[in-house]
């Protein structure tokens, strides 16, 4: 369940339209930061503090002013956060709508959900965040739609590997365990689930055991 929310955005309207959408959702209080800096240091107190955020949304772009910032963009914050909170949920809400960015921040950042600013974002955001909360990830809906043009889902070498594994018959408590092992990243539990599930989104299959069926199959593994 997402309870405890961080939004770091750099304008006070979009800040105020995101509370508002939290607030449809039953979810009071959210804490909000204008800078980088101040929202990693919000969530290295919070840990210390033991009630640590479940979700941080973030913008990508922060516009630069008179104050100094050690971090300057939310991809930063964001790599940085994951650094000392590995567990954390993490939501980019941004105007960026490049889909090499968006593709990169789900592989290499292990994001659980991006929406574009503009129309129907406050539907979105609502999506995104249901969908977070039941610890699958959210892609933006142009970016879903660019990717079914490709017809076709590339596994990559991770992919593989879980796949492969789990094919052996290991639980996937045991291959975060073998991922840790071996310095494979990302290798928490919720990661495999997420990209398990993104897979069998993909594949069109409904369980982990079809899932491998069809790559048994198919010769994927």
């Amino acid at each position: 369940m997402i309870q405890k929310i961080l939004i770091a955005e750099d304008y006070e309207t979009v800040n105020l339209s995101i509370q508002k959408t939290l607030e449809e959702l039953h979810i009071p209080n959210p804490d909000y930061v204008y800078y980088c800096d101040d929202a990693l240091l919000r969530i290295e107190k919070a840990l210390q503090a033991n009630a640590s955020y479940d979700l941080l949304i973030t913008d990508l772009h922060f516009e630069e002013d008179h104050r100094q910032q050690k971090i300057s963009s939310g991809e930063a914050l964001i790599a940085a956060a994951r650094n000392i909170q590995p567990d954390l949920k993490i939501l980019v809400f941004s105007a960026t709508g490049k889909p090499s960015t968006i593709e990169a921040l789900f592989q290499k950042e292990d994001i659980d959900g991006y929406v574009y600013k503009g129309r129907n974002d406050a539907r979105e955001l609502k999506l995104a965040l249901e969908q977070i909360a039941a610890n699958r990830r959210y892609f933006p809906q142009q970016f879903v739609q660019q990717q079914k043009q490709k017809n076709t889902y590339e596994l990559d070498a991770f992919d593989i590997t879980i796949l492969t594994l789990m094919a052996n018959g290991k639980r996937q408590h045991e291959i975060s365990a073998y991922l840790k092992k071996n310095n494979i990243k990302p290798s928490g539990l919720s990661s495999i689930e997420k990209r398990l599930n993104t897979i069998k989104d993909a594949l069109d299959c409904s369980t982990n055991e079809q899932l491998i069926a069809h790559c048994v199959k198919m010769r994927i593994i």
